[in-house]
């Protein structure tokens, strides 16, 4: 069995989108051969915690844990913000958004001082213990989980200093991406250097959704393409129990996640307030969750006077729990980001929204994810930037549900390939592939 040393800042007991990838590959990698080695980090500054993902960490999974300096809480000072607030709600701004003079101050030093991110200072550490575990473990084979981009260049060290092949793992790109800092001169040289040494230097670039991998071919045409490999975000079967609950007696629509920055739920919110403006839609008829973390500016939104009793909010809960309340809905939310270039955009929590069996809003430009929801039949697409659109989906399941007809009508055949366990297999024929060719 190859051995699998993966670098990852995000692991639980780190909760979010941001740790399911990686950890299903280390949940399901055993299965096919390969035997996964974390390094991750002790104690990290993490947007959550949900210590029930540590439960999903096979027990005989190695896991090693270091120190790191994490400078958000100098942040937050500088900000004036409360010292637990998540960073990356509040600190990514939507367009025209006004910020403070020690805002404008801690973005300047993120900018210019912590290239490529914020977790730079990991790397001298995250080296030193690595080289260690690749002695002790003989490990075969690097893979790094990115972002943040510090992981690519401890890897990359890694790669250089002991010859093994190195998978550069990607759930986002890198320079210019929508929650990364806007660079200028010489900040912004040397992070573009960065991003392109790693493209060059990773043996394979494996990406979470194949616009990562057209983004680094666009700003790097002179190398060799041929390296990036897709392996689409799946759901796990195991985390969707098979459970049943009464019928809701209200028409339930719910979002889980995230919301800040070019994210908004405002599109969705102003189409079902137009609809209990032209009497279509009852407001005691229905009811609008909103699960997660979301930035201070969103907050007003879902107090609108016009959408009174119909939208309740909670606060970031546990993955299992966060499933149950997905399970319990009539209809799912999804609202990609209103920005250039959202069009490449597949949010990894999609794949779960379609193993619940419910039907997707999905609000989204035309591209990948519209042409996902569309072949596996899991929802209704309408464009964020189109009233009449979001409307007419939100009424189409609103009259469905309140005449009892069946509300989902996914084809099960075309969601069945996307599984946390086959994009697991697919990262193992990549390790044994390289693991071969470096013998």
């Amino acid at each position: 069995m190859k051995k699998l040393l993966v670098i990852t800042y995000y692991f639980p007991p780190s909760g979010g989108a941001g740790v399911q990838r990686v950890l299903k590959f280390v949940k399901y990698l055993r299965e096919f051969d390969i035997e996964p080695v974390v390094l991750t980090v002790q104690d990290g500054d993490f947007p959550t915690r949900d210590e029930s993902l540590m439960s999903d960490v096979p027990a005989t999974t190695k896991v090693y844990r270091t120190k790191i300096f994490e400078p958000y809480a100098l942040y937050r000072k500088l900000t004036g913000k409360p010292p637990d607030a998540p960073v990356d709600v509040n600190n990514i701004p939507k367009p025209g958004e006004k910020r403070t003079l020690s805002e404008h101050a801690a973005e300047f030093v993120r900018s210019n001082f912590f290239i490529p991110d914020a977790r730079i200072g990991w790397l001298p550490v995250a080296r030193a213990q690595a080289l260690k575990i690749i002695a002790e473990e003989k490990i075969d084979c690097l893979y790094s989980s990115s972002p943040p981009y510090t992981t690519a260049l401890i890897a990359k060290s890694l790669a250089k200093k002991t010859r093994l092949p190195w998978i550069a793992g990607f759930r986002d790109p890198w320079t210019g991406f929508l929650s990364t800092p806007v660079r200028y001169g010489l900040a912004k040289k040397i992070d573009t250097y960065l991003e392109r040494s790693v493209y060059e230097q990773c043996d394979k670039m494996e990406v979470a959704w194949k616009g990562i991998g057209k983004d680094f071919q666009k700003k790097y045409p002179d190398i060799d393409a041929s390296k990036i490999i897709h392996i689409e975000n799946g759901f796990d079967d195991a985390d969707i129990p098979l459970l049943t609950f009464p019928r809701n007696d209200r028409f339930t629509i719910t979002y889980t996640g995230s919301m800040y920055g070019k994210r908004s739920p405002k599109p969705f919110l102003d189409a079902v307030k137009s609809l209990i403006a032209q009497g279509k839609v009852d407001p005691r008829k229905i009811k609008l969750k909103f699960i997660g973390r979301f930035g201070a500016n969103l907050l007003p939104l879902f107090e609108d006077e016009g959408l009174y009793g119909t939208v309740e909010v909670k606060s970031y809960m546990p993955h299992a729990e966060s499933v149950k309340e997905l399970l319990k809905s009539d209809a799912l939310l999804l609202v990609v980001d209103d920005a250039e270039g959202s069009e490449e955009i597949v949010p990894g929590k999609v794949y779960e929204y379609i193993g619940t069996s419910r039907p997707i809003i999905t609000l989204a430009l035309e591209g990948a994810i519209a042409s996902l929801i569309r072949e596996t039949n899991a929802g209704i697409v309408a464009s964020f930037r189109n009233l009449s659109e979001i409307e007419s989906a939100v009424l189409h399941y609103y009259q469905t549900f309140w005449n009892s007809e069946k509300l989902w009508q996914g084809n099960a055949d075309a969601i069945k390939k996307y599984t946390r366990r086959e994009a697991a297999n697919k990262l193992a024929e990549v390790v044994k592939m390289l693991c071969d060719r470096n013998a």
